[in-house]
């Protein structure tokens, strides 16, 4: 199992931090339990009782919103949801700023207050592209592990998305049909540069499960090592795809591994990655993923994500499961 050293320092024990495959221990136990809880929802109910989660959202959310309140729901506790920029003081992240601008209050003392009103803090936060540094860092992420004093899980951060990755290894393991599955997780085009969150996890998790993982993308947008190891990339993406029995589509901007001057980048708009049927001739008869939004047309086509082999909405319904286990664990431990 791979494992991530940034948070080595800020990591606490027993279930307060939720951003790698590691923080769930035996992958095959937390199957286990998902598959548990996906039968009785509301089975764990007593744990919540008057016990607040608190989820911040410093950037938009649909399924990230929706399914983590559920979650929390079913587990029996009360939810607090803020947005950041819309109906909160905009913060202030970094220390040694001037606060003579826009900012009226700064995070170290707004995690303080926040964590007092709650039990279980979820962070949705993306990468700005702004520095490399200061996004892998997980600057804001961080903070609120170090200083709320609570349990702290990511609802997608600048470099991970665990509840998505965890979502589509449920959804894997539900339609799977051998027993060590091919999974292809290709790059394809997109008009705007986004983070490389869910292809970092996704890549994390495939790699700590039992499956055969490859992922495919153009020259230049290498995921870095600290969350494929030592796997390359294959450039070939019709020989990428050839057997594979689940394809999980996603964009991603430059990640600067080998063009660190290029971080945060769109280098390719090429369409002959976008997934459409003749790429889905290629495997096993495929299932497609993807974690939507999807730009349909760019990502994949029309007939690919509509086909009876498209696993999307599944896909979406599993991230109220993969919540609903991580809270379960966080609250077990608190």
């Amino acid at each position: 199992m791979l494992k991530n050293q940034k948070f080595h320092d800020f990591k606490l024990p027993d279930m307060q931090t939720f951003l790698y495959p590691a923080d769930l221990g035996d992958l095959r136990k937390a199957l286990d339990e998902a598959a548990e809880i996906k039968q009785d929802r509301y089975k764990h109910q007593q744990l919540g009782h008057n016990k607040t989660a608190l989820l911040i959202f410093f950037n938009n959310s649909l399924r990230t919103r929706l399914s983590t309140q559920k979650a929390a729901l079913n587990l029996g506790m009360n939810v607090i949801v803020l947005d950041i920029n819309q109906g909160a003081w905009k913060l202030e992240t970094e220390r040694g700023v001037i606060m003579d601008g826009d900012k009226s209050e700064h995070l170290l003392e707004a995690i303080p207050v926040m964590s007092s009103y709650c039990d279980i803090i979820g962070v949705r936060t993306f990468a700005r592209f702004e520095n490399r540094e200061d996004d892998y860092s997980e600057s804001i992420l961080r903070q609120f592990i170090r200083h709320s004093g609570k349990p702290v899980f990511s609802m997608e951060s600048a470099t991970v998305h665990p509840l998505q990755a965890f979502a589509d290894l449920i959804t894997i393991e539900e339609y799977k049909k051998t027993a060590r599955p091919k999974v292809v997780m290709t790059w394809a085009p997109h008009p705007k540069a986004l983070p490389q969150a869910v292809p970092n996890s996704f890549a994390q998790w495939m790699l700590a499960a039992d499956v055969d993982f490859v992922y495919t993308c153009p020259e230049g947008y290498e995921l870095d090592a600290q969350f494929v190891g030592d796997l390359k990339p294959e450039y070939d993406q019709a020989k990428a795809f050839a057997n594979a029995d689940f394809v999980y589509a996603k964009n991603w901007s430059c990640p600067g591994v080998t063009l660190p001057d290029k971080y945060g980048q769109i280098l390719s708009k090429d369409m002959s990655w976008m997934v459409d049927s003749d790429h889905m001739a290629l495997t096993n008869n495929a299932f497609f993923m993807h974690c939507l939004p999807v730009r349909r047309n760019m990502i994949v086509s029309d007939d690919v994500i509509e086909a009876p082999t498209s696993l999307v909405i599944p896909e979406a319904a599993n991230r109220e499961i993969s919540a609903t286990v991580v809270l379960k664990r966080m609250l077990q431990a608190i």
